[in-house]
């Protein structure tokens, strides 16, 4: 009798099973019988291949040490400094507020600060010398008071007037009552020696009377008398003192001995 050639074998090697209806696997599409016809029962090695992938897929994550920051990398991202592991966003030092992060000092502060030490040492040689010279004016003045007196104009109290620069006349005696404020000492000195006097313009520059030592400009509200009693660089009866055009925003006078010469 002659067999007939239906159904196929199970391609399960222990197996081998005929089936009349047997069943083919979506994946790999391999026969097998009603007993091996799930994948984990044929052991399918597309399944197999699946799951090594998805092994493969697992990485491990580095979490940022900075602090209450949540981020991960793939790989690791160590600082070279502080040999701790952050993310992208505070991989740089001063981003993650690196411990051995050493703040660059700004270029040419060294020669700043020599260039103003030499500076400030020129200024506390010239002030000294000032000082120094402060007993030697004050006696100055008093002699020069007594000979003003014989022929200077004005009220009976303090100095002679060096002149703005370009003015017909380097200076003038004069003087001032010491009750005077220094707005009416200017408005005074002005009106004897025929200057502009513009102090009552917002845009013009000021006529400012200004201390023949220090060469600051005295404030316009301030009393004759009060300068007159300070313990620091006083003005002196009978010593000199500087009118001068100045802009608002300057308070001192640059070149005072350039009106002594």
């Amino acid at each position: 009798m002659a067999e007939l050639d239906i159904g196929k074998h199970c391609q399960v090697e222990h197996c081998r099973q005929r089936d009349f209806l047997p069943f083919v696997c979506d994946d790999c599409s391999g026969i097998f019988c009603l007993e091996h016809r799930s994948k984990e029962s044929h052991d399918c090695s597309e399944v197999n291949i699946i799951n090594e992938r998805q092994k493969t897929d697992n990485h491990t994550s580095y979490p940022c040490s900075f602090k209450d920051c949540t981020g991960k990398e793939l790989v690791p991202v160590i600082c070279p400094f502080c040999e701790k592991n952050f993310c992208l966003r505070h991989r740089h030092q001063s981003d993650h507020e690196c411990e051995k992060l050493e703040i660059a000092k700004p270029r040419m502060a060294a020669t700043q600060k020599l260039i103003k030490d030499i500076i400030d040492s020129k200024a506390d040689v010239t002030m000294s010398k000032r000082r120094k010279g402060a007993k030697t004016s004050e006696t100055a003045a008093k002699v020069a008071l007594m000979k003003l007196k014989m022929h200077a104009d004005g009220d009976k109290s303090l100095p002679q007037v060096f002149l703005p620069k370009g003015s017909k006349e380097k200076s003038k005696p004069m003087f001032f009552c010491n009750k005077w404020s220094i707005g009416k000492v200017v408005d005074f000195a002005a009106s004897l020696a025929s200057l502009r006097n513009d102090n009552n313009k917002s845009t013009a520059k000021k006529l400012k009377l200004c201390h023949i030592t220090s060469g600051e400009a005295l404030p316009l509200d301030n009393i004759l008398e009060a300068w007159i009693a300070k313990e620091d660089c006083p003005l002196y009866n009978g010593g000199n003192i500087i009118l001068e055009y100045l802009n608002d925003e300057e308070q001192f006078l640059t070149n005072v001995d350039s009106y002594l010469e």
